[in-house]
């Protein structure tokens, strides 16, 4: 089958600001290179550089920016989930509806608003959903199409030329008679998600079909370009975005006639949810920006292509831990030392030698629970031990100082914080706890008795 490149409809990049908000300089620039790129939008950041902007406002799941206040705590669907707001009630939609409007009246000539509704956690597990659903015929289906419905047709009522777009996956087991009959139809536009590398793509094909016949018709797709290929990682693996990509262009090119995308958002998530830990951060992403928005605009991969992307980074290769050492080339690669010396700190944070320094022979053979509560050491092995925890504690140390000092150039303060404690403090406090034992056995022991 011939390479198709993306259809006409817009490519837009996800900057999820829940985590790790770039320094207004830094976002500033971003924007210039997002358009450069080809990129026609944004989702989650002011417009700039002709870019169309996109707000995602959570309004039913992932709702624990606001539901975590113990004074909200009473709008959330069960206490103990803090992402789901109920959806029985006024204050619930009120609260919405006043979000939205901040929101709406910061982005002048917005056209497109974007409000969430995915992964809506144990929703009909409260105890007023409990109640509801025990009436015959009612059902959790209608419990979150009730609340959607109501939240977008607020929306259109109030903003009619605002096209509203919502997340896909509370829809997808739900029959094409109940979309049909659902109220969403002409109300909003679903984007469907899928940021596997090995996305099924008839399964997609058909659940967009399955869109498409119960009237929905405008629809989006959404890949990733970073942030989703686990909880808490440091570097992103350009190609297995890359394969995500490649597979959107094989259901694009297996659509059927009348059926298209209006276009697809390529999200960049910064952390799982609000209350997880920071995902890669954006410079370490760039390389796979580049390479996914290129394999849209031409269609495939080859190496012509990565070729390309890489040269418009002014790198040698698009897969970030194979970054040198080299000068900083800001024109063409924001954030390029930064993506360096992240990629080198997780490589030594990483290695064998430092991640399993407790259970290598010495420590667990000469200096383990047993010898350090007894101050029964091996005086000369336990010295062995400790400069050598000593030598990589300095070596981390050092790398990560150096990647802090560039980090808070780019982002806040708290993030360079976060990510600290996140990646580098787990590995050196063992460390610094194991030479600081060692060192106080030695200074009260002898030999062994």
């Amino acid at each position: 089958m011939q390479a198709a490149s993306w259809p006409a409809g817009k490519k837009l990049v996800h900057l999820d600001l829940k985590g790790a908000p770039p320094r207004i300089p830094y976002l500033h620039r971003l924007l210039e290179l997002f358009a450069q790129l080809g990129a026609d939008g944004v989702l989650d950041v002011a417009r700039s550089n002709g870019l169309e902007v996109i707000p995602l406002i959570q309004t039913f799941g992932h709702m624990e920016f606001v539901l975590k206040h113990r004074s909200l705590s009473g709008l959330r669907e069960m206490d103990r989930c803090l992402g789901t707001l109920s959806p029985h009630g006024e204050e619930g939609p009120r609260l919405v509806m006043e979000m939205l409007r901040q929101v709406v009246e910061l982005h002048p000539g917005l056209r497109t608003l974007h409000i969430g509704a995915d992964e809506v956690y144990m929703l009909g597990d409260g105890e007023e959903s409990k109640q509801w659903l025990s009436t015959p015929g009612h059902t959790v289906e209608q419990l979150f199409l009730g609340h959607v419905t109501r939240v977008a047709g607020a929306v259109k009522e109030a903003w009619p030329h605002l096209n509203v777009v919502m997340w896909d996956d509370m829809l997808r087991g739900m029959s094409g008679n109940s979309l049909k009959a659902s109220g969403l139809v002409g109300l909003v536009q679903p984007m469907l998600w899928d940021y596997n590398p090995g996305l099924n793509v008839e399964e997609t094909v058909s659940l967009l079909e399955k869109y498409g016949g119960a009237g929905l018709t405008d629809l989006w797709a959404a890949s990733a370009f970073k942030g989703s290929t686990s909880v808490h990682s440091s570097v992103t693996p350009t190609q297995r975005h890359v394969d995500n990509h490649l597979q959107w262009l094989k259901v694009v090119q297996a659509l059927p006639p009348g059926l298209r995308l209006l276009g697809i958002a390529l999200t960049g998530w910064q952390r799982y949810d609000h209350m997880s830990v920071l995902c890669e951060l954006m410079p370490v992403a760039l390389p796979s920006l580049v390479a996914c928005l290129r394999t849209l605009v031409r269609g495939h991969f080859g190496p012509e292509v990565r070729a390309e992307a890489a040269q418009s980074l002014g790198l040698a290769s698009v897969e970030v831990d194979a970054l040198e050492r080299t000068s900083e080339a800001d024109s063409l690669f924001l954030g390029r030392r930064l993506a360096m010396l992240i990629v080198e700190l997780a490589q030594l944070l990483d290695s064998e030698e430092v991640r399993n320094f407790e259970s290598n022979m010495f420590v667990r053979g000469w200096f383990s629970p047993y010898h350090r509560q007894r101050r029964a050491v091996n005086p000369l092995i336990c010295m062995q031990i400790q400069s050598q925890a000593d030598t990589l504690l300095n070596a981390v140390e050092e790398r990560a100082a150096e990647a802090r000092e560039e980090m808070v150039r780019l982002f806040p303060d708290s993030t360079a914080q976060e990510w600290m404690e996140q990646h580098v403090s787990p590995v050196t406090g063992p460390l610094r706890r194991i030479s600081e034992e060692i060192g106080a056995c030695l200074s009260e022991t002898g030999p062994p008795q």
